[in-house]
Formats: C-alpha cells, structure tokens, sequence
C-alpha cells in the first residue's frame, strides 16, 4: 500500500524561494491571508497557489479568469490551492484575500513574454 506524503507549508516556501533565485520556472506561489481561514480548531495563515493545468480550468471562460470574475476563481481557487479553499470558505474570504489569491491565478496564466515584461515594469 502506498503511503501519500504531505509537504509542509514551510518546505514549499522554501522551494519556491529557491525556483525564484535559480530562474526555475516557479509552479507555486504562497500568498499570506490577512484575515486567516478558520477550520475548527486550525488556522490557516497561508495558501499556496499552484500553476493550473488546463484540467483545473474546466467550466470556466479564460476571458473571466483574467478580468478575474469572482464567479470564474470561485470554480478555479479550489483546485490549485493548498490547503484547499473551499467554495464556502472563498464566499466569507475578505475581499483583499480573494483579489491576492486571483491575481496569482493571473500570473500563471500569462505567457512567459508578458510576464517577464510585467515584472520588468
């Protein structure tokens, strides 16, 4: 049988951090909430948003994701975070929370050109 291994929060970080710095295409971001997630008795701080395959963009028009229509990120969000939001915890997110999380969603789906252009900028 096989065991799944969970990767901490932090050793993630710290792989991002390490893409970023080597010129690695970066797969991940950590965005920091301002107002954490509760789940009973956890807290979450921070959430990792994940490079979203075509599959995790199903139902929804890439046009709306890049205008970052909140109905569009509310299908998307769940699939590429970790820990994963779900639908309820992003209807109750502050606003600042959800805008931070959408525009990494953005970012990864943005061709390299204009990525590199917008970070020079």
């Amino acid at each position: 049988m096989a065991v799944k291994k969970t990767v901490s929060q932090e050793s993630m970080a710290e792989d991002l951090t390490a893409q970023e710095h080597t010129g690695a295409e970066v797969t991940a971001q950590v965005v920091k909430l301002d107002a954490p997630v509760v789940r009973g008795n956890a807290t979450v701080n921070e959430v990792t948003v994940r490079k979203p395959q075509s599959g995790a963009l199903r139902g929804t028009r890439l046009q709306a994701l890049m205008e970052m229509d909140v109905d569009s990120m509310m299908v998307v969000i769940p699939r590429v975070t970790s820990p994963a939001l779900t639908k309820a915890e992003l209807l109750t997110m502050e606003p600042g929370d959800l805008i931070n999380l959408s525009v990494e969603v953005v970012n990864f789906l943005l061709p390299k050109s204009v990525r590199s252009d917008f970070q020079n900028n």
